[in-house]
């Protein structure tokens, strides 16, 4: 007889990947927009957190639309975890588009047409519409079967009843199919649309609930619908502008979505959705909902972009820009001039500029714990110490990328909780940035094109070039 390893099964709808900032939940503030020390995944960083989530409140309000956000700061002091935070704070409902500034120049389309398209992601159309269902709870189904195959195609009944009616209503080949594709049996509460024949399961009937002795977990109980069967309701659809877009302008329709084909929008296209859209909202049938686009390293992008960004901000249908940099003074990219993070003066006239500060000992080892969560392991506090002053002398996101690779080596001992003894093995196997550059400038005449002159100290260059 062939065992079953029951160990090996494994659930794979919850297997998760672990990223940077997978433990992110929030921005970590209170209901008057205070700081917490440590919330949703957020340590530190009190002051960028509440000016992020002053900006977070204007946006669900409705109150700030075409502005832009700088949020600036050294490497590692959490700008793109703030950003995350900030689109997990406005939840599904609000469009949130992210995209590197170096993503612009290796797309198959001009550099305007991506930021336009990024932008036209970042705004949501709420649209409204009324349609007529038919809901209530299934009493019989009877499908008439023909005596001979491929005879004749099948045909039945359905009986619906409300708390008030009951109806007969007769089914093609279709409806059977549909309601043979839900499942449905008598005492479901079903609800049907009219227009497209789609049929929802809402539910089982209280009346029936002791049919069976045994329930899945699954089953939802519902009471029966009251009133008449047919019912007008309002239906909402959440849809980006950018999507319209190319449903309008693709043959292939909505399906160029799940392709990625969308290839470059003609403007004339977009000037007829936005007036489309612009009377559907003065109709009421829609509403705008500004989001948010977050561009990380915006110092990639050169003078063309910030020129259009200065332009599309001014439109009436514009996202909320956020834009992150780590760099400081520095030149801006296609001109030989140098401005504050390779940014234009006249651009970053316009931003409100939010700044990180470096993280604190006690930061550092809050970050640390929550990661170590994060990523199942457990380490001992010498461990813990140790890559707190590493995270503290060296950089934060290497002591980060220790835990996992420690947690490797306390495995290949046969270890449970990992110790100093593993991370300082895996401090030993991979370098920082500061050794691998004391080793290159130690060992320079050995690798091709060394631009190091012989004979230079250096120690001086490496920290130069860390710095």
């Amino acid at each position: 007889m062939v065992e079953i390893k029951l160990s090996e099964m494994r659930d794979l709808t919850r297997i998760e990947r672990i990223g940077a900032h997978s433990h992110i939940r929030g921005l970590g503030l209170d209901s008057a927009l205070e700081a917490r020390s440590s919330s949703e995944g957020m340590v530190g960083q009190t002051s960028a957190r509440k000016a992020a989530g002053v900006i977070v409140k204007m946006v669900q309000e409705g109150k700030i639309a075409g502005r832009a956000v700088l949020l600036a700061g050294q490497p590692g002091t959490g700008k793109t975890a703030i950003a995350m935070g900030m689109a997990k704070s406005l939840g599904q409902e609000t469009p949130f588009a992210m995209l590197a500034g170096s993503e612009l120049f290796s797309l198959e389309m001009s550099k305007t047409e991506a930021l336009m398209q990024a932008f036209r992601k970042s705004i949501g159309v709420r649209i409204k519409e009324e349609t007529e269902m038919i809901e209530g709870e299934v009493v019989e189904i009877q499908i008439d079967r023909p005596a001979v195959a491929g005879a004749a195609s099948k045909t039945g009944k359905l009986t619906l009843k409300t708390t008030e009616m009951e109806t007969v209503y007769d089914l093609g080949a279709k409806m059977i199919e549909a309601l043979g594709k839900e499942k449905v049996h008598s005492g479901d509460v079903i609800a049907i649309d009219k227009a497209s024949g789609k049929i929802t399961k809402l539910g089982r009937s209280f009346s029936r609930s002791r049919d069976y002795d045994a329930m899945g977990p699954q089953t939802k109980f519902v009471q029966c619908p009251d009133g008449e069967l047919q019912k007008r309701k309002e239906v909402v659809h959440c849809v980006t502008l950018h999507e319209i877009d190319v449903i309008n302008s693709r043959t292939q329709g909505f399906l160029a979505l799940f392709t990625g084909d969308t290839g470059e929008i003609r403007a004339e296209v977009r000037d007829q959705i936005d007036t489309k859209v612009a009377e559907w909202r003065d109709e009421g049938k829609a509403e705008i909902i500004p989001g948010v686009l977050f561009i990380d390293e915006v110092h990639m992008l050169d003078i063309e972009c910030f020129s259009f960004l200065n332009r599309a901000l001014e439109n009436d249908m514009a996202p909320i820009l956020v834009v992150a940099t780590n760099r400081g003074i520095t030149s801006i990219r296609g001109t030989n001039y140098r401005s504050p993070h390779g940014i234009p003066i006249d651009f970053l006239d316009r931003l409100l500029i939010i700044s990180t500060q470096p993280y604190t000992w006690d930061d550092i080892r809050k970050i640390l714990d929550i990661r170590c969560q994060e990523e199942d392991v457990e380490m001992s506090e010498e461990a813990k110490v140790f890559l707190t002053k590493v995270g503290e002398d060296i950089s934060l996101r290497y002591a980060i990328n220790l835990i996992t690779s420690s947690a490797l080596a306390c495995l290949k001992r046969k270890g449970t909780i990992v110790e100093l003894e593993d991370v300082k093995r895996v401090y030993e196997l991979f370098y920082d940035v500061k050794r691998s550059t004391q080793y290159l400038m130690e060992y320079q005449n050995q690798y091709m094109f060394s631009e190091v002159p012989a004979g230079e100290g250096y120690e001086d260059d490496a920290n130069a070039m860390v710095l």
